[in-house]
């Protein structure tokens, strides 16, 4: 099985400044918002942003309360333009270490984001990765879009 067949990529344009959209890849309460896909919730045990750095999650079962966790290691960080980082399951069973490439461009009507998930376990279905991402910026489109002030601003 060559590794492109256990690749996922992804593009989507949302209507956000680039600055807001990178914060949400970067922020521990946005990843536990809008990283796990539906039915489940997020919890971040850890987190280090920066090169090097990383975090640890747990996407937890809404339903039944079972949970798998993986660990996140930071390669590359440029600010509102990139992020490589590995991904590693804790589980045994799903063995190896994962690529991710994101990146970010500021484009007419907010931000244009290109997504590379290399590397996936062979366990896992290629389409259910499609699935989970394609939930998960469903709610980041839905958490960085609204351009809300803060109560006392004017204009």
């Amino acid at each position: 099985m060559s590794d492109e067949t256990n690749t996922v990529k992804l593009h989507r344009v949302l209507a956000a400044p680039v600055e807001r959209v990178y914060k949400a890849f970067t922020d521990k309460q946005a990843l536990e918002y809008w990283l796990p896909p539906y039915g489940f919730t997020g919890a971040i045990h850890e987190i280090d942003i920066r090169e090097g750095g990383g975090y640890r999650m747990s996407f937890i079962n809404f339903g039944t309360g079972s949970s798998h966790s993986f660990t996140v290691e930071y390669v590359e960080l440029v600010p509102n333009e990139r992020i490589h980082h590995t991904d590693r399951f804790d589980d045994a069973s799903l063995p190896g270490e994962m690529q991710v490439t994101i990146d970010f461009k500021t484009v007419f009507c907010g931000t244009e984001i290109h997504i590379v998930q290399a590397g996936i376990p062979s366990v896992i279905p290629v389409e259910s990765c499609y699935l989970g991402w394609q939930e998960s910026l469903e709610q980041l489109a839905r958490l960085v879009g609204p351009d809300i002030p803060d109560q006392g601003e004017s204009d």
